[in-house]
């Protein structure tokens, strides 16, 4: 059974900086792509970053890019989302999501249904 622990979340002024965490369990996270999405209540949930399992090839929103970072880490299984220079715009609930087939050679934003699993995610705050 494939499981996600998130964290990492809070409150954090503008122009600060956060880490998100999404541990992964049931699966080996190097065959696989990871995605990072978030979501404000009343909205359609927005991609963010996400990363592939054959090369490690990395996307971004536009709203992120230059800000946020995404990496993993196989050793722990585990896949990070560097944010820097937050704004409260950046505010929402943030999630992680599993694409279940292996050695993908890239991933994707804008379509929530090719991702299988999703983690319950971390709440973002950014305000002063």
């Amino acid at each position: 059974q494939l499981q996600f622990v998130e964290s990492g979340g809070g409150l954090v002024q503008p122009g600060g900086s956060l880490r998100l965490s999404c541990g992964v369990s049931g699966f080996t996270l190097h065959y696989h792509c990871i995605g990072w999405f978030r979501q404000v209540p009343g909205k359609e949930h927005e991609g963010v970053s996400c990363i592939c399992s054959a090369d490690g090839s990395t996307y971004y929103a536009d709203a992120v890019k230059g800000r946020f970072t995404i990496s993993r880490d196989n050793a722990t299984n585990t896949v990070y989302l560097q944010m820097n220079s937050l704004k409260p715009e950046d505010t929402a609930n943030y999630y992680c999501a599993a694409h279940t087939t292996m050695y993908q050679t890239m991933c994707v934003l804008n379509t929530l249904r090719w991702y299988d699993y999703w983690g319950q995610g971390t709440q973002v705050t950014v305000s002063s």
